[in-house]
């Protein structure tokens, strides 16, 4: 019962108190940072490397890192930012030493993120719908991944993740103006990539099978006095 009220209180902390414990090594400090950037550091990670298992050794690598150096931490960027520093140039890192000529900024080329989420479906056991969603996240992702590294680094901090422009220029070390461009350019380029490939998975949109129709059909006999 202790632990658990300790693992609850740790949850309204801010990241300068957590840093605070974790300096301290208290366990659960280094847990809820983990979990509270788990998926931001995976995703930047995985836009980089491309491959899941390589990005999972990414996250873990630069959170080694970045625990046993908590120090060179001052304030000057959030913590988020700082983190996602480090998970990149792992990231960089472990590409460089597949392709030694890879560079961030080998590539030249408006509104505000817009986060990819799907609604939860009030039916979530409807097979239909969550075969379509998955179909479509699928295509989301391999768009995103054909996509070259500059403009797929600035796609997945900003649209995907929903990072403000001046969080992933600091971190991605480039002007704000070079991420309005990168952005503007990998939208056109996601879109291209899923007016390919989208017309097969919108056919099954909006399906109405499963569940939700074996409860209107049942509803209508009932109603005609039909039912058995």
């Amino acid at each position: 019962m202790i632990q658990q009220r300790a693992e609850q209180a740790s949850h309204t902390l801010s990241d300068v108190e957590l840093v605070a414990r974790a300096r301290g090594r208290d366990g659960d400090a280094f847990r809820e940072i983990m979990q509270r950037y788990n998926r931001r550091l995976y995703r930047i990670a995985r836009s980089v490397l491309r491959n899941d298992a390589d990005a999972e050794d990414a996250v873990q690598e630069a959170y080694v890192s970045a625990f046993t150096h908590l120090d060179g931490w001052r304030g000057e960027a959030s913590f988020a930012t700082w983190l996602s520093r480090i998970v990149l140039n792992e990231a960089l890192g472990r590409l460089r030493q597949k392709q030694p000529t890879v560079a961030i900024d080998t590539v030249t080329p408006r509104k505000e993120a817009e986060i990819i989420q799907f609604p939860h479906s009030a039916d979530n056991d409807d097979p239909e719908r969550s075969m379509a969603q998955r179909q479509i996240l699928e295509l989301v992702e391999k768009a995103t991944d054909s996509l070259p590294e500059p403009y797929r680094l600035v796609f997945v901090t900003r649209v995907i993740e929903g990072m403000s422009i001046e969080e992933t220029a600091e971190i991605l070390g480039v002007k704000p103006e070079t991420v309005k461009t990168r952005l503007h350019r990998a939208r056109q380029l996601v879109r291209d990539q899923l007016d390919k490939q989208i017309g097969p998975v919108l056919m099954d949109a909006f399906p109405f099978a499963g569940r939700r129709c074996s409860r209107m059909t049942e509803h209508v006999l009932q109603r005609l006095g039909l039912a058995p």
